[in-house]
């Protein structure tokens, strides 16, 4: 991340050109305004929800007018998941807005809801701070068929004691009541956790013109067929080009984030045990978990009648989304960046340029609380990212009585001088003197460090209600040692800030066009080495 953030040049033969030269964004939207005629754009609207009517007149215009989209996408979370979901939505609107003014064309900004994946574990859990600043998790249990994707499991009864243990954490405000609203609402035994998220993104994201589209919608199943026909008549070659670009870019100096197996697809299929992988095996197909075998020709008639029982893994799901939908860009978290860098070969393969990868924005939300402890102790914010015992004790140390720590010093600094005269000194006596006088020197000087972590652990339990502040600090910082927007909720910030809050994050999001360096620019797609 940090070397795509700065445009390392051994990156650019991994991605389309640099997500801050505008002159990238044009090439993209000349090529996507020969794919995309009027019948193609009207057909992937249809599978788009928009969340305003100013974005559904937006998106008629695009149908009429031409345009393209900034993507983002992620699991339907509950109550959506972490932070970085919104984010994610916030930076997809600014990206778009700052490319229509520059391009002079409709860009609109597109939320993939990832309704396919059937990790239960990913989705099925909210992680908030209640009144008295302690974390709190909520979950759903896992249903009884952990295979099923994630909009084919509906949420039973049990939904409705998770939603009201979420409430009972967080404080009634003048925010509090619609919040509460509208997660009752969209939380209810019967409905699955996509519909649900998609209905709260929806409701909180409407200011900003969001549009939505469900990965399993039927539009986008038909849209995606020939993508899973070639991918099945190529699978050979497409694992070989995976490896072989997967590899070039191991060499590069970095990672393979997502692993290349032996003879799978980059597909799933719906069978016998819900989502299987689909893999070779000689002259036919297996499904990975239920060992289904598959003939070709029956594998054929499925693609071509039930197209839905098909879904992408994370390497295609890009090439799906792009030839669905004109993606100018796609705004990507750190991972996702990283899978990006193995992806260049099957757009290649699939005859579609990559869109340009714009990092998303990261956001870090610092109470007011949470400002007077850092105020009070001297620190800046990303250094509560610290393992808490290595911070209180450095805190500690800094409360050491300035009488304590010059007497201190002053013993030190007279061992330290006396042993080196001393050794001058035993050296004209024997010089196999000079080891035990550097052990003795060095067992004071332990010593005096042993009595340092005493008198600072003697502060630390004096100075233990203080200290304490520090630790609630960190749970809203970095809780559970990872950045605040891996983990915590957004209804915790908007049940105490009301909705204004988002706008004003927006607020803070700026995209400067223009930056790129000789060797990211004028790349095209499709001429990698």
């Amino acid at each position: 991340m940090q070397d795509y953030l700065s445009l390392e040049p051994a990156l650019a033969a991994f991605y389309s050109g640099s997500p801050w030269d505008r002159e990238a964004y044009r090439r993209k939207s000349e090529e996507l305004g020969a794919r995309f005629d009027r019948e193609r754009r009207a057909r992937c609207a249809a599978a788009i929800r928009p969340t305003s009517t100013r974005a559904r007149e937006r998106l008629a215009r695009f149908v009429e007018e031409g345009g393209a989209f900034v993507t983002t996408g992620q699991q339907p979370g509950l109550f959506t998941g972490p932070l970085y979901t919104v984010y994610k939505a916030l930076s997809a609107v600014r990206l778009a807005e700052t490319l229509e003014r520059e391009l002079e064309l409709p860009v609109l900004p597109l939320f993939w809801i990832a309704s396919e994946d059937h990790d239960w574990a990913e989705v099925n859990h909210a992680t908030i701070l209640d009144v008295q600043n302690e974390l709190q998790r909520v979950a759903v249990e896992p249903p009884d068929d952990l295979a099923l994707p994630i909009h084919g499991r509906a949420l039973g009864p049990p939904i409705e004691s998770v939603v009201d243990r979420f409430i009972q954490f967080l404080p009634g405000t003048e925010f509090s009541e619609r919040h509460f609203k509208l997660l009752r609402k969209a939380y209810r035994a019967g409905r699955t956790l996509a519909d649900a998220f998609h209905e709260v993104l929806a409701a909180l994201l409407e200011p900003f013109d969001l549009l939505l589209v469900d990965a399993a919608d039927p539009v986008v199943k038909s849209g995606s067929a020939a993508v899973f026909r070639r991918e099945v008549e190529a699978a050979s070659a497409q694992e070989a080009r995976l490896r072989e670009h997967s590899a070039r870019l191991v060499a590069a100096g970095y990672h393979a984030q997502v692993p290349v197996l032996e003879g799978a697809l980059n597909l799933f299929l719906n069978g016998p045990l819900g989502r299987e992988r689909v893999f070779q095996e000689e002259g036919a197909y297996r499904l990975r978990r239920s060992g289904l075998r598959i003939a070709a020709a029956e594998l054929g008639r499925v693609l071509t009648e039930e197209p839905s029982r098909f879904s992408p893994n994370v390497l295609l799901r890009p090439v799906v989304e792009s030839t669905v939908f004109p993606v100018l860009a796609y705004v990507a978290g750190p991972a996702e960046l990283s899978y990006y860098a193995q992806i260049g070969c099957l757009f290649d393969a699939h005859a579609i340029q990559m869109p340009l990868i714009f990092p998303r924005f990261s956001v870090l939300l610092v109470e007011a609380k949470t400002r007077k402890v850092l105020d009070k102790f001297e620190l800046e914010a990303r250094e509560l990212a610290r393992p808490l015992p290595e911070l209180e004790s450095e805190i500690a140390r800094k409360e050491i009585p300035e009488a304590i720590r010059e007497v201190m010093d002053a013993l030190q600094g007279g061992i330290v001088e006396g042993a080196a005269q001393l050794l001058e000194a035993a050296r004209k006596i024997d010089s196999t003197l000079k080891g035990p006088v550097t052990h003795a020197r060095n067992e004071s000087l332990a010593a005096f460090e042993e009595l340092e972590k005493k008198i600072v652990q003697a502060l630390k339990r004096q100075d233990e209600i203080a200290l304490s502040q520090v630790a609630k600090a960190q749970a809203h910082l970095f809780p559970e040692g990872k950045p605040q927007e891996r983990v915590l909720n957004v209804f915790y910030y908007l049940v105490r800030y009301g909705a204004d809050l988002l706008p004003i994050i927006l607020d803070r999001f700026e995209v400067a066009l223009a930056r790129s360096s000789p060797q990211w620019r004028g790349i095209e797609c499709g001429a990698r080495g």
